[in-house]
């Protein structure tokens, strides 16, 4: 290894490999690109490995500059962390505090968790990055992507080398839209449920499964609809398309919207999670975390 590897050089390999090229980076950047190119240049010298293999405009990764992702990312996120404490000592001004959420958990309880920190530290901005499965969620934590993870999954949740902490079960309810014959705050059985219509998420996921669980025990019941993104499931429940099976994160949201919301028994819990890297942190997110735990304990109190 020749020079000394900087933090610039690294921002600006982060970029190239976030927005797939040189000339789409340096505008990014607002940066010269040949300044770009040299830098990396410099950077692949430095290093003794090429970081990139050049096809047409575009560049893909080499092996090496796989390798050199995670720790790129945790070098500028632990920079800024020391910038961060030198610069709000006496509290938290400005910053963005990165989370990746599943869809559920990233209605509740990630909309009160918000409310409530941006009320505390208003200079300080949410950023929430969409994950489908809890092994997305862990992916974008392990790699540095994301600081923290919001996750639901069908059991507690147990991961080597990441912090989890519980926050609550959520169980599952069924949702129908306004004017139907589900009435608000009904328990149902499966066998209520027949004859009916259902929206349902694709294969995989526990949701899926309570409704295939439910279709297999009453007669009468189909899937009328599938849907990757959950935020379909309410609005095409509000307009009558069928109703669904969702987990009691959505319960205020649905009435607030004129649904009806219905517990089910017996029924599965959605276990949710946050999880950290905590040696990784801002101070953004060491800011969340500790709100997130005294909101783990008022749960576990009532």
């Amino acid at each position: 290894m020749g020079g000394t590897v900087d933090a610039r050089q690294l921002e600006y390999f982060l970029a190239i490999v976030e927005h797939g090229g040189f000339s789409k980076a340096a505008a990014a950047l607002h940066v010269a690109q040949p300044s770009l190119s040299q830098a990396m240049a410099n950077l692949e010298a430095d290093l003794g490995v090429s970081l990139f293999h050049r096809m047409g405009r575009g560049v893909v990764l080499s092996d090496a500059g796989s390798e050199l992702l995670e720790p790129s990312r945790r070098v500028l996120r632990d920079l800024t962390a020391v910038r961060d404490k030198a610069e709000a000592l006496s509290g938290l001004h400005g910053g963005t505090v990165e989370i990746a959420a599943m869809p559920s958990p990233g209605i509740e309880p990630l909309t009160t968790l918000t409310h409530r920190f941006t009320e505390l530290h208003p200079s300080v901005t949410i950023s929430s990055r969409a994950a489908f499965t809890p092994e997305d969620v862990v992916d974008l934590v392990r790699s540095g992507a994301c600081e923290l993870g919001l996750l639901g999954a069908a059991k507690p949740v147990a991961l080597s080398g990441v912090d989890v902490l519980p926050l609550e079960e959520q169980p599952f309810v069924v949702v129908a839209g306004p004017g139907g014959d589900v009435p608000d705050g009904a328990v149902l059985r499966p066998e209520d449920l027949g004859g009916r219509k259902l929206i349902a998420s694709r294969g995989g996921s526990l949701m899926r499964s309570i409704v295939d669980d439910i279709t297999a025990q009453t007669d009468g019941t189909d899937i009328v609809a599938v849907v990757d993104h959950r935020t379909s499931v309410l609005p095409l429940v509000l307009t009558g398309v069928g109703i669904a099976v969702l987990p009691a994160s959505w319960t205020r949201l649905a009435r607030r919207c004129g649904a009806s919301v219905a517990a089910i028994e017996p029924t599965a819990h959605l276990h949710v999670a946050m999880i950290s890297l905590p040696a990784h942190l801002t101070p953004g997110a060491r800011a969340f975390l500790d709100l997130t735990r005294s909101y783990a304990r008022h749960k576990q109190a009532s």
